[in-house]
């Protein structure tokens, strides 16, 4: 995300602005190749949530910007997210799992006071069954959740991601924080 004088003004600012986003220490963002055909300008941001030591959820955000606007998305620029997250198996065989993690989204947004509008979805259970010679492998369940909307009004781009990142902790498990509070480690037992 480093500055260019040859982009649009416009983009240049929403840049800035998801440069300036506080995000959880769990959270580790890093830019990644954004699609090329989607928009004249795009950023992506990987994210991987690490509880632990361990990955428990990743992540894509991805800032589309044209100009020119489109109709579709009612607006000059557009992101786009996607995010997955194994589950312990009794979560995902949930029937509301999908419903749940929309409105993690939607929560997610409201309260970082990041506006938008044109917002859809998808939420995705994956069941992996192993055969052969991976028979051994227990059987897994992931939740996949790729979404876009518009952002709008007066909110800055880093409202978008500060939600979109709390949204990735969601899925890693990890509970809510407020601003400055830092989780810690679980303690573990002596015997």
């Amino acid at each position: 995300m480093n500055p260019n004088p040859d982009l649009p003004a416009d983009f240049q600012q929403a840049l800035a602005s998801l440069r300036s986003a506080r995000t959880r220490r769990e959270l580790k963002l890093a830019e990644v190749p954004a699609p090329a055909r989607l928009a004249p300008y795009r950023v992506a941001i990987g994210a991987e949530a690490v509880v632990h030591g361990e990955e428990t959820a990743t992540g894509r955000f991805i800032l589309l910007h044209d100009p020119e606007g489109s109709p579709v998305w009612g607006g000059t620029f557009r992101i786009v997210t996607y995010i997955r997250a194994q589950l312990e198996p009794e979560m995902g065989h949930d029937s509301l799992l999908g419903n749940v993690a929309w409105a993690w989204l939607v929560e997610a947004l409201e309260s970082a006071g990041a506006k938008y509008g044109n917002a859809g979805g998808t939420a995705t259970r994956v069941l992996s069954e192993s055969y052969g010679a991976l028979a051994g492998r227990p059987d897994s369940i992931d939740l996949e959740l790729r979404a876009s909307w518009t952002p709008c009004g007066t909110s800055s781009m880093a409202n978008h991601l500060e939600a979109w990142s709390n949204i990735v902790c969601t899925f890693a498990g990890l509970p809510p924080l407020p601003d400055g509070v830092t989780l810690l480690a679980p303690r573990r037992k002596r015997f």
